[in-house]
């Protein structure tokens, strides 16, 4: 495992850089003004040294200096303009003349790079398409590799193209002569230009991605040949991709004609595999064209601020299945009532939306399980090695500042001391991706709890072997699969032309990849080494397989471990009894509740190690039909029958919608009667292989 850096250490770094640079121009201002050619160079030095380490190691400060007036170009501005004033200072009277071609080169490659960045900006514009896709056919739209990342990134570009002119310059006060200048100045403008013409190329005509008009008038004919009857509908933050995620494959699951439908751009690369059409509309005036599409159902993962304008178009039923169900109060969010349906796993979250009052009436719930859980594997006895395998997986803190929400800040490193102190364990710690975004405590809590596995790790010191080259050609082929497809400089337009011809069956290749790199990915850790889990690979329920305990907080990773029926412990944070914590929280009915000491966490691994001390195996399985519905029909099939249930009411809506306005506006608005019926047999007649060419 990395180490991570300390949060001092993060704290003291952009401060050094800061005081460094600070420093050096310092220095180079006094060298100048002296003359002091010695000081000079070295500090010219340093500074390009740390401005270069700036985009390298800290680029987080980049934004700070933008915000104080100090940006890329007034600092090289300021090192170059310094260079000149100690030339002037070093050199005698009459060679003022000799250095006045050197700035008069400097003035115009500083407004030659103004011009390329005015250049750059134009390119980004014509790429900037109001419609992004992936697994689509979109060779019609001109679509071309991005231009190079130099060209595209001011910063770099000035650094690159900048340096034969600041380094010119530095010659000529060591050596003074001018010609030294003169040439690293027309480099740098031959540079400049070179990347001028490159992007002035890309403006003409013929050589421009689609414009809007043609690319939303090629997007309409797309979806009319296309004609999608199930979409999954998406938008979110830039760590909550694993809400679809988790949805793709029981969509690709269901038959007909599916569609996912995102509105933010940067989420476009973040979706997982999948052989669905993807589809990204950020613009309103955008993703209202879907209401003149044959499109009946959008399936919502999650609430956003978004969402309220997919709910605006009448020709579609929206349903709301969430990404994860557990007996907090944002499992019964009042927004779900603005859903036609609410689509849960089992009977134990249609009694909570009845408890919780919010609107939503029983004749819109719906049970269909939760299809993804196919990939978690039943118990299969106690722990058969020498390790027991403890999963530690506490969900963050929340909005509404409750301390029960998480049991990190009271009760996180009480747990993972107890657990380290057991040689028969291995502990899997992996926190919620939120965790310490809200409240600072958390943070610190998680940050602890890392230190003491590490140490952990230090004090069992068991040996490491060898890397493993399965692991190593199971991670290319899987990079080869997911990512490795992209250079590192491709923008969104290029990565639209990539995915445009996907292979044929690529989500189920990246399914078999990536169960072989998990099973390679265990295999290679050193027996009873802790690990800290926060990388996309392996996933939560890929640490569920392992694991023969869950320690965890009210959440749905409870839910969804309850369908290996693997024994689990909740930590009761809340500051309720234990009798009125299982009362208010039903999933904890077959947990262990855990205290904020820990004190219980002896006998809950002699109980996870002795079945005959497992008291609560019955709980589990009883508990388990009610969070997640019976094992018959399975769960996908259940599913599909939903969302044919929700076209079938969606048909029958625009029927209806048809004959009114046919029968109000006799010869008007005839579009919303005359609009394309789906095909024969309904949505869900056998499936028909996907045309994302």
């Amino acid at each position: 495992m990395p180490e991570p850096t300390s949060p001092r250490r993060r704290t003291a770094a952009p401060l050094l850089v800061l005081a460094v640079l600070a420093a050096a121009f310092t220095a180079q201002a006094a060298a100048a003004l002296r003359p002091h050619v010695p000081l000079l160079v070295a500090s010219t030095a340093v500074s390009l040294a740390v401005e270069a380490g700036l985009y390298r190691w800290q680029p987080g400060m980049l934004s700070l200096f933008a915000k104080s007036h100090a940006d890329v170009t007034v600092r090289h501005v300021l090192r170059d303009l310094l260079l000149v004033v100690g030339l002037l200072r070093l050199g005698e009277q009459h060679r003022e003349t000799q250095y006045a071609p050197l700035v008069a080169g400097l003035l115009a490659f500083y407004a030659l790079h103004c011009t390329v960045q005015a250049a750059s900006v134009l390119v980004r514009r014509t790429r900037t398409l109001p419609v992004l896709t992936r697994n689509i056919d979109a060779s019609a739209l001109r679509l071309s590799p991005a231009p190079a990342a130099l060209l595209r990134r001011p910063g770099h570009r000035l650094l690159v193209f900048g340096l034969p002119a600041t380094a010119g310059l530095t010659a000529t006060a060591v050596t003074g002569d001018p010609r030294h200048g003169a040439a690293g100045v027309a480099l740098a403008l031959l540079l400049t230009s070179a990347g001028l013409c490159a992007l002035l190329l890309r403006l003409l005509p013929g050589r421009r991605p689609a414009g809007e008009r043609e690319v939303l008038d090629w997007f309409d004919a797309w979806l009319a040949e296309y004609r999608p009857t199930v979409g999954l509908y998406f938008s979110g933050g830039l760590s909550s991709a694993y809400q679809a995620n988790m949805w793709l494959e029981p969509l690709a699951g269901v038959g007909g004609r599916p569609l996912i439908v995102l509105r933010e751009r940067f989420m476009v690369p973040r979706l997982a595999a999948t052989d669905i059409p993807v589809v990204c509309l950020p613009k309103v005036s955008t993703l209202m064209r879907l209401e003149q599409s044959t499109l009946q159902v959008l399936i919502h993962p999650s609430n956003s601020g978004k969402t309220s304008q997919v709910l605006r178009i009448p020709t579609i039923k929206h349903t709301f299945v969430n990404h994860g169900e557990s007996d907090k109060l944002s499992s019964c969010n009042p927004y779900a009532k603005a859903y036609d349906e609410v689509w849960v796993a089992g009977p134990a979250a249609r009694e909570r939306y009845a408890l919780a009052e919010v609107g939503v009436e029983d004749k819109d719930v719906v049970e269909i399980g939760r299809p993804q859980l196919d990939a978690v594997r039943p118990c299969a006895g106690p722990p058969a090695g020498p390790y027991t395998t403890v999963l530690y997986a506490p969900t963050w803190e929340g909005w509404d500042g409750n301390p029960g929400n998480t049991s990190l800040v009271a009760a996180g490193e009480n747990l993972v001391r107890a657990l380290l102190a057991d040689p028969g364990v291995r502990l899997l710690y992996k926190p919620h991706p939120l965790t310490g975004s809200v409240d600072p405590r958390a943070g610190a809590a998680d940050r602890r709890v890392r230190e003491l596995i590490r140490a952990a790790n230090r004090e069992r010191s068991a040996p490491r072997p060898a890397p493993s080259a399965e692991l190593a050609s199971r991670t290319a082929e899987l990079d080869r699969l997911t990512t490795a497809a992209f250079r590192a400089g491709a923008d969104q337009v290029e990565r639209m032309l990539a995915q445009s011809a996907p292979e044929p069956g690529r989500a189920a290749a990246v399914a078999r990849a990536t169960a072989a790199w998990e099973e390679a990915y265990w295999a290679s850790l050193p027996e009873g080494e802790h690990q800290i889990v926060t990388d996309a690979r392996p996933d939560l329920y890929a640490c569920f397989n392992v694991a023969d305990l869950l320690v965890s907080d009210v959440s749905s990773v409870i839910s969804d471990f309850l369908a290996s029926e693997k024994p689990y412990a909740v930590a009761n944070t809340s500051g309720l009894s234990e009798e009125a914590f299982r009362a208010a929280f039903p999933t904890v009915a077959a947990a262990a509740v855990l205290t904020p000491d820990a004190a219980g966490v002896p006998a809950l691994l002699r109980s996870v190690r002795d079945p005959r001390q497992d008291g609560l195996a019955a709980a589990r399985a009883e508990l388990k039909r009610r969070l997640l519905g019976p094992a018959s029909p399975p769960s996908q099939l259940r599913f599909a029958a939903a969302v044919q249930a929700l076209c079938a009411a969606a048909q029958e809506h625009r029927a209806r919608a048809g004959h009114r306005l046919s029968a109000d506006f006799p010869g008007q608005r005839r579009e919303a009667a005359d609009a394309p019926a789906p095909e024969a047999g309904g949505p869900l007649t056998p499936r028909r292989p996907f045309r994302p060419v």
